[in-house]
């Protein structure tokens, strides 16, 4: 493989060096936050040898390379003036991109993604500290059972375990980084619940007070929510304090007073709090595991390649933790997550086993073990099955027989660890059913994308799509976008459209996947996020067309954009695909509107009645 010609074709895709704002990457994609997405080439890219796929989400433009990624990766950095990011975790990147406003419709979301967020930074210490702990356990399993008596097992104890009875102060970091506060008052108050003095007191186990208001006597190591929510008041009491007190004294007086608010009210009021938020957490998953505790586990499993392409998956990363802090251990997030990557390199196994291409079968077959022993995914997901889409059946097969198999026989994890066979030990007295699901779910998958795999044909590269077939009209015509019937821009459920604030127009409520050109022109506004795109026709009318109400909360989610900014198209030809049924159960309205920006004087009328076929004169 040829790096330094890759890494230009890349770079030269994504609009040139010019276009590139920071460059980072993870363990298998390329990460670009680019000026204007609209100059990358996805076509280009994905033709390109050595590129696996290419997703835009989050803000970021990612090229997925997988074993290809680390020389890619150098050789753009050493050939090209760019600016480098951060390496970003493969399992826990989020949303990078701009923030949206809290509204009661994505609260939840928003709250979800600040505990994610809090939790992330902490994620790579407790699996340190779990696969270290792994490490001493099959030493005294395996090698010396003495060793366990001796001081150098107690150090090296006390360095696994450190992680995990430390992490209060590590959530307050994450948090208090989260919302831009200053992170040693989050992490002060969160440490003074693991402070000597106090865990004297709860050894005691004598009633204690602070200013005559009693004190629960409680143990906060191990413990996740109530530094969360003291690192929430640190923020606002550093804040407020910030305000009130005068500049000459802040330096004194802020830190101070932040750590007292949010330490007092950590001990009289946020850690009982908090502590009883976790063990309802606890109790609800202990119940979810007592009733349909294997088919929780088939179910999350065979979801989690849908997630893990959307990002739903990190909303799952601090329930880890606190499973293995409160009953113990993890009876369904971690076993599910290690079977869905099993599944997708069994699937991708048997994709490998259907190929007659030497070079892909040796590529898939590093792709599988990829996923097997590495835990990576995201190749197999975008590489090999989300590509040729049948064999995503295959991974929902596996991780779902896998999960019940794994559930039913009692897997349990007890530490935190990577998914992926290494991580083994972390299950303890239970790994046999842990190894039995690992079997079970790569052979299920395996076969089932075998079978599902014969009408592909893999050793052949995808075919260049035939052009569309476009409507002849007059260059002064404009046409229905879609199928579907049309109402007046006085019905659409939005002010900007309704009152014809950007000018006047036609609604269409759907009745197809594609949208295509109202009329003949160049397309000179094509969102990268797929809900907008407008037109020039030659005489300089312009029109915009927007598919959907808020549609760009989705940042490109479940639209397909088939056509690139500054091309000539024909009216009627497809400009983007939409999954109406993924985007309508997530409740979106998608009447999608054309509207007339610019009508250069003319006097234009379009009929807003009725029911049209795609490319019906209007």
């Amino acid at each position: 493989m040829d790096y330094t010609k890759l890494a230009n074709d890349i770079v030269a895709n994504v609009g040139g060096s010019d276009n590139i704002k920071i460059l980072s990457h993870c363990m298998t994609r390329l990460r670009f936050n680019l000026k204007d997405v609209s100059k990358a080439n996805k076509e280009n890219l994905e033709n390109l040898d050595g590129v696996l796929g290419v997703v835009y989400a989050g803000g970021q433009y990612m090229v997925i390379l997988g074993q290809y990624l680390i020389p890619t990766y150098e050789a753009i950095i050493k050939n090209f003036d760019i600016k480098a990011g951060e390496v970003i975790d493969e399992n826990l990147d989020g949303d990078l991109g701009d923030q949206e406003p809290l509204t009661w419709r994505n609260a939840l979301n928003k709250i979800i993604g600040f505990v994610s967020s809090s939790v992330t930074p902490m994620i790579p210490g407790l699996i340190a500290g779990g696969m270290m702990k792994v490490a001493l356990l099959l030493v005294v399993s395996f090698i010396n059972a003495d060793f366990a008596t001796s001081s150098s097992y107690q150090i090296l104890s006390a360095i696994g375990d450190a992680p995990f009875y430390f992490m209060p102060i590590f959530v307050a970091y994450g948090a208090a980084t989260k919302l831009g506060a200053t992170q040693i008052y989050a992490m002060a108050a969160a440490a003074s619940l693991l402070h000597g003095n106090f865990l004297a007191l709860v050894t005691a186990a004598k009633p204690v007070d602070l200013f005559g208001l009693p004190v629960r006597l409680l143990s906060y190591g191990t413990s996740l929510l109530p530094a969360l929510l003291i690192a929430l008041v640190a923020y606002y009491a550093e804040k407020i304090l910030n305000k009130v007190i005068p500049s000459i004294f802040k330096a004194v007086f802020v830190g101070m007073g932040t750590i007292f608010i949010a330490g007092s009210l950590g001990f009289l009021v946020l850690g009982p709090l908090g502590n009883f938020i976790g063990q309802g957490i606890a109790a609800m998953f202990m119940w979810l595991d007592g009733t349909v505790g294997a088919l929780a586990v088939g179910l999350l499993a065979a979801a989690l390649p849908w997630m893990v392409m959307t990002g739903m998956h990190t909303a799952l990363a601090p329930f880890m933790p606190q499973l293995i802090a409160d009953p113990g251990y993890d009876s369904m997030l971690r076993p599910a997550f290690l079977l869905h990557n099993m599944a997708e390199g069994g699937s991708v196994l048997g994709v490998a086993a259907r190929t007659k291409d030497k070079m892909k079968r040796s590529e898939y077959l590093s792709i599988a073990v990829g996923c097997i022993v590495a835990g990576v995914t995201e190749p197999a997901i975008y590489g090999v099955n989300l590509k040729y889409k049948k064999p995503m059946y295959a991974v929902m097969a596996g991780g779902f027989v896998g999960g019940i198999t794994a559930s039913l026989l009692g897997v349990r994890a007890y530490m935190m660890g990577y998914s992926n066979i290494f991580a083994l030990p972390i299950f303890k007295e239970t790994v046999m059913a842990a190894v039995t699901g690992i079997i079970v779910a790569i052979l299920v998958a395996a076969v089932v994308a075998f079978i599902v795999s014969k009408d592909i044909d893999v050793a052949k590269k995808v075919a260049e799509p035939t052009a569309p077939i476009t409507v002849e009209v007059s260059d002064d015509a404009i046409v229905a976008v879609s199928d579907g019937e049309l109402l007046p821009l006085a019905e659409v459920k939005d002010e900007v459209f309704s009152t014809k604030m950007m000018g006047d127009g036609v609604a269409l409520k759907l009745e197809s996947d594609f949208i295509s050109a109202p009329a003949n022109g160049v397309l000179t506004t094509v969102f990268p996020t797929g809900h907008a795109f407008g037109l020039t026709r030659a005489d300089g009318v312009e029109l915009l067309v927007h598919i959907g109400i808020d549609t760009v909360n989705l940042k490109g989610e479940g639209f397909d954009v088939l056509a690139k900014q500054g091309e000539l198209v024909r009216a009627g030809q497809p400009i983007v695909k939409v999954n109406r049924e993924k985007l309508t159960a997530k409740g979106y309205d998608l009447t999608t509107i054309t509207i007339l920006t610019n009508t250069q004087g003319k006097d234009i009328h379009l009929q807003n009645q009725g029911t049209v076929k795609s490319g019906a004169i209007l």
